[in-house]
């Protein structure tokens, strides 16, 4: 099969097109035809190295974390999934989405629903199963005040909405351009770099340093702080990182909420496997709004 990955730690020069064996699913597992995998920050950070003390990877190793697609085996031990059905997940340790086929967990896989595209099913177990575990942490609540630090991208802009949905007042902060964005979200909007105007009741950061380091002077007392751009800084501040559940119970929940309308993921950008590099750096930069989707079939 086809895939796309990197042969060492570094810059995008790194990375390159791989023809390796389609993969066995083992005990627990499914084997899928991926259709979509999202794009996220994390995948670069991977491939950079940043990651190398808590993502276990061989090299070469295949990008992408999050997929959408089609079981065409099932390994043993599974229940619940059959050849045919149409499922998203989180990929299992040692396999990448960015492939024309790839192995779940069926314990971090989930069906998806008819009304939900393939393109956007791809981008819920990272991105808005980062916002909904982050979320879950902080346990605000209704009319409360959430500031978002970094909130124009695929995580910040599934917390404005899931934040709204349950009554809570949500303040994003993020560049001037993703300011019709944001505010379309029900969301009060900052630009980066200018003071928040209020006092906060939690904060989920997508950006760390001196700009999580400011916003923690401007929430009340004792108000919780979740990072995912910076959990150490976080965690001095008497805040966390984020826990992920990434159980097929969790998966489910996000697909039900896509398929209700309480969350609409942005898909900004679609492009084919073949452009894989570009998708990638479209993230890496900075410059997406929304979620970025590689389409593979």
């Amino acid at each position: 099969m086809i895939a796309y990955g990197f042969s060492e730690y570094g810059g995008p020069e790194t990375e390159y097109f791989l023809d390796i064996p389609i993969p066995d699913p083992g005990q627990g597992q499914l084997l899928i035809a991926v259709h979509a995998a999202g794009v996220n920050p994390a995948d670069w950070k991977v491939r950079s190295g940043n990651r190398k003390d808590t993502v276990q990877t061989v090299l070469p190793a295949v990008l992408g974390r999050e997929v959408a697609g089609t079981v065409v085996q099932v390994g043993t031990h599974v229940d619940g999934f059959s050849v045919g059905d149409q499922v998203f997940g989180a990929t299992a340790s040692g396999h990448g989405g960015y492939a024309q086929y790839t192995v779940l967990n069926a314990a971090n896989a989930a069906h998806k629903p008819d009304s939900v595209s393939f393109a956007v099913a791809a981008t819920l177990p990272v991105a808005a199963g980062t916002a909904y575990d982050a979320l879950d942490h902080l346990a605000l609540h209704k009319k409360d005040t959430l500031v978002v630090l970094g909130a124009g991208g695929g995580v910040g802009s599934a917390a404005l909405q899931l934040a709204h949905a349950d009554g809570i007042s949500t303040i994003g902060v993020a560049s001037e351009g993703k300011k019709e964005w944001i505010e379309s979200l029900g969301a009060r909007f900052v630009a980066s770099g200018t003071p928040l105007g209020g006092t906060a009741d939690g904060i989920f950061d997508l950006v760390g340093g001196d700009v999580l380091r400011d916003a923690a002077t401007r929430t009340a007392p004792g108000a919780p702080i979740v990072s995912v751009a910076d959990p150490m800084l976080a965690t001095s501040l008497g805040g966390s990182g984020v826990t992920r559940d990434r159980s097929a119970a969790a998966f489910t929940r996000l697909a039900e909420l896509v398929a209700s309308g309480v969350l609409k993921p942005r898909v900004e950008n679609v492009l084919p496997l073949e452009r894989a590099g570009d998708a990638l750096a479209l993230v890496e930069t900075g410059h997406a709004t929304g979620k970025v989707v590689i389409e593979v079939s």
